[in-house]
């Protein structure tokens, strides 16, 4: 443990690089991985500084392993959703220290490996059983299944800004499918010509069960300067009509509702992470819950901010439920009070008064820099550690 906490230094120096050599050799030497990883995030370097940051969390909590519990819970469920199989650590274990050994040099000499290698087998241990049981549990539940399973678009409907596009799926082989939980995602894998590879990207799925079909919406974010236009949202706007069909994996994710709770719930949103707190939003108005309920948004403009039609009727027929939407930019079309609350940037303590009910359960969705942000201005207002869940939806960074 020590050895492994004396690279903290290195790798906070160094980690992009060995991740993303790390990244190079394992798609250039297993190209069949071009399946599994988003080369989205390759391209733009999120993927490997997402790795960067895990290997350096998990050094520098080597010896507190039930402080990385919910980043390798969440870790776990993506996983389980591309199928990761145990077969594949070793093959990212050995590309890890090759890096290493590359990156760092004569300083990471033949005790450095040993000490890495060591702690990448406990993970690897710890992740692979971790994911052996959610597999288990898939096979195990009435519905459900492991891998990949075809599913056929049943029905496709855009939002009324035309950015977002819903999709029913329907299983290809009629069965029935399992209870899905509110803020749970499926993995679903379209083949990319351009890429001339499958592409999986993950989605929260959207509304309540009923035992049929899936429904999820998918954002097509348009290209910048920063990032290129997402390439399978793209494919799925544009090249998956009804009839169509996809693999989806079996719906999953750490970061569900309480439905059991009586606590207030105030929800936190950004990008696609308005997905999955729209569902949990539905959940708690179709239970006729009277929980307390304040939904919280922050989206670029009017054009970015999808369902809204459906947030503001909830909010008009449901006066338990409270929102507040921010807009970083406000044109000419946007009506205060009606389409958004508050311009600019999401800043919870402009609303503290608003969200701070007494023993509230908040829920964050979106990017990692969003989720970061708003957990940290909780603590900053007392929030206690206990009462803040969190998942990561879409990229890394939005």
């Amino acid at each position: 443990m020590k050895i492994v906490q004396s690279t903290i230094p290195a790798l906070e120096q160094h980690g992009m690089a060995i991740t993303s050599l790390l990244h190079k050799r394992l798609l250039d030497s297993h190209p069949e991985l071009k399946n599994v990883f988003n080369t989205t995030h390759q391209v733009t370097g999120e993927q490997p500084a997402a790795l960067a940051h895990a290997v350096w969390a998990y050094a520098s909590n080597i010896d507190n392993p039930a402080a990385l519990q919910t980043t390798l819970s969440r870790i776990g469920h993506k996983h389980a959703s591309l199928g990761i199989t145990p077969e594949q650590y070793p093959i990212l274990g050995e590309g890890l220290l090759a890096a290493i050994k590359t990156v760092l040099g004569a300083s990471a000499n033949d005790q450095v490996l040993d000490a890495w290698g060591a702690a990448y087998e406990k993970l690897a241990e710890y992740c692979i059983r971790f994911e052996g049981e959610l597999y288990r549990q898939a096979a195990a539940t009435p519905g459900g299944w492991k891998g990949w399973r075809k599913f056929f678009v049943s029905d496709r409907a855009q939002d009324s800004d035309g950015a977002m596009m819903s999709f029913h799926l329907t299983p290809v082989d009629g069965d029935a499918l399992p209870a899905h939980k509110p803020g749970q995602f499926v993995t679903v894998r379209r083949f990319v010509p351009e890429l001339a590879s499958y592409q999986p990207r993950q989605y929260g799925v959207c509304g309540a069960p009923d035992g049929k079909s899936l429904r999820i919406s998918v954002n097509r974010a348009a290209a910048s300067d920063a990032r290129p236009a997402g390439r399978v949202a793209s494919v799925l706007h544009e090249d998956l009509p009804a009839g169509a069909e996809l693999d989806v994996s079996m719906p999953l994710g750490g970061l569900v509702l309480d439905v059991n709770a009586a606590t207030p719930v105030v929800l936190v949103s950004r990008g696609v992470g308005l997905t999955p707190a729209m569902a949990m939003l539905k959940t708690l108005v179709d239970q006729a819950s009277w929980r307390r309920v304040v939904f919280v948004h922050a989206a670029r403009s009017g054009r970015a901010h999808a369902m809204k039609a459906a947030l503001s009727e909830i909010v008009a027929n449901n006066p338990q439920v409270r929102r507040a939407v921010f807009y970083q930019e406000v044109t000419d079309r946007d009506e205060q009070g009606f389409d958004y609350d508050f311009a600019g940037g999401l800043e919870l303590s402009k609303i503290k008064d608003v969200v701070l009910l007494p023993g509230a359960d908040f829920y964050i969705c979106g990017p990692l820099p969003f989720i970061k942000a708003q957990s940290k201005a909780l603590m900053l207002m007392g929030v206690d550690e206990g009462h803040v869940h969190m998942e990561l939806f879409d990229s890394p960074s939005e």
